[in-house]
């Protein structure tokens, strides 16, 4: 799967690996009304990641609560 350019920066800046110019950018396309969907998009696909490995992890526990 291809990821668009904001999901990369996205990403990046998550990851603490973002550079200056990246930074940048990403700013920029936050700003700029034509772009910002993406980045809009981009944010939310991590989100829902963030909730599914949350809601993973959850059950694990809820599980072992269960099943000592």
């Amino acid at each position: 799967m291809t990821h668009s350019r904001a999901e990369n920066l996205i990403n990046k800046l998550i990851a603490n690996k973002i550079s200056g110019e990246e930074l940048g950018e990403l700013l920029e396309g936050v700003k700029n009304e034509e772009e910002q969907q993406k980045y809009s998009d981009a944010l939310e696909i991590y989100f829902d990641r963030l909730l599914k490995e949350n809601a993973g992890n959850q059950e694990l526990k809820n599980q072992e609560k269960t099943n000592p």
